[in-house]
């Protein structure tokens, strides 16, 4: 599913709405809800608007879990952080436990190491349910969602839950959020807006079939719902 909108204060506010009524959702048919965040700057506006009173209010931050979508292996002080980022606009500003809080990046051990560990930490605190209930991505002027990159190995994998790579363009490792797992999730939103997203946008949803240079393409729900919310100056190349 594709909306569109004029500008990008009304995407974040169609995010919210559908952030608060899928916490609501879920809370109330299991106890608990899952939502994978994402990195970057896109989100800062959306986490500032949830962080309100209006949206905050209306949710039970105690039975909320949170993850993400992927990271830089960087310390979680360091600007580069996507979770420092989250803390900042959002998390520090709801009333959630710190231990519902799951960063993707520990002290003192390697990306690998941790992405079986985040693994694990995902298939405790999901239990049964073995899948997000909601996920939050990005996608990059070239096409990546996540950590998933053009042309890396990880858009080849079928089993892992969690996976990290040498990235050598960027020079750092990063840690992320496979795309089989990403489409176990119940829904699954996709914010894109700019100019610059207009190419890959319509590559994407429009081009053919090539993951490898476009990986947003691997964004198929198995069960769920993905939404892309994308502004005019995104969707000006759609046809």
């Amino acid at each position: 599913m594709l909306e569109q909108f004029e500008s990008k204060s009304q995407i974040f506010e169609t995010a919210a709405h559908l952030f608060v009524d899928a916490a609501k959702k879920n809370i109330d048919k299991k106890g608990f809800f899952s939502v994978a965040l994402t990195g970057g700057s896109s989100p800062i506006d959306l986490h500032k608007l949830l962080a309100t009173d209006a949206y905050k209010s209306q949710v039970d931050w105690s039975k909320v879990f949170v993850f993400w979508g992927d990271e830089r292996w960087v310390p979680l002080d360091d600007d580069l952080s996507n979770a420092k980022m989250s803390y900042e606009t959002l998390l520090n500003h709801v009333p959630i436990p710190e231990s519902n809080i799951f960063p993707m990046y520990k002290e003192g051990v390697d990306a690998e190491e941790y992405a079986r560990t985040y693994e694990q930490i995902l298939r405790e605190k999901l239990k049964d349910v073995a899948r997000l209930d909601f996920i939050f991505l990005g996608m990059g002027d070239d096409g990546h969602t996540a950590s998933l990159f053009p042309g890396t190995e990880v858009l080849h994998e079928k089993d892992k839950w969690v996976d990290a790579y040498f990235l050598a363009p960027q020079d750092m490792y990063r840690i992320t959020l496979t795309a089989p797992f990403i489409n176990q999730a119940e829904k699954i939103v996709v914010i894109t807006f700019g100019e610059k997203k207009a190419k890959a946008l319509r590559e994407v949803l429009q081009g053919e079939n090539n993951p490898e240079q476009y990986p947003s393409q691997l964004l198929e729900p198995a069960e769920g719902e993905l939404i892309f919310l994308v502004d005019d100056e995104a969707a000006q190349l759609l046809t």
